[in-house]
């Protein structure tokens, strides 16, 4: 999640003449961990596909919407950035951690 927001930080943090670029980027990424995860999904599974499929699908797609611009492949900006905003939808999101579900009697 650090890294995450961290991406967050590095995409606002970007020069002017840069950050409509690295956006449309990372709205890419997202719109394919929108296709990837489906419908409600949760932290956890967010967390699984990063870890266990890696970002070289999001260099791929970096690359892709911006062939000319190679600082627009940095992934610790878009990749990261992306998954920053995507897990505010996770359904157990609860504004920067992880909500748990009480226990059941």
């Amino acid at each position: 999640m650090d890294q995450w927001q961290s991406g967050l930080r590095r995409l606002a943090d970007a020069p002017l003449e840069q950050r409509a670029t690295l956006e449309r980027v990372s709205r890419r990424i997202e719109d394919e961990l929108r296709r990837r995860l489906g419908g409600p999904f949760s932290t956890e599974e967010l967390v699984e596909l990063y870890d266990d499929d890696g970002t070289g699908w999001c260099t791929d797609i970096a690359v892709q919407a911006a062939p000319e611009e190679p600082w627009a492949w940095d992934v610790r900006i878009v990749a990261d950035a992306a998954f920053g905003r995507y897990v505010r939808e996770a359904g157990d999101f609860a504004g920067g951690r992880r909500r748990v579900a009480p226990a059941e009697d």
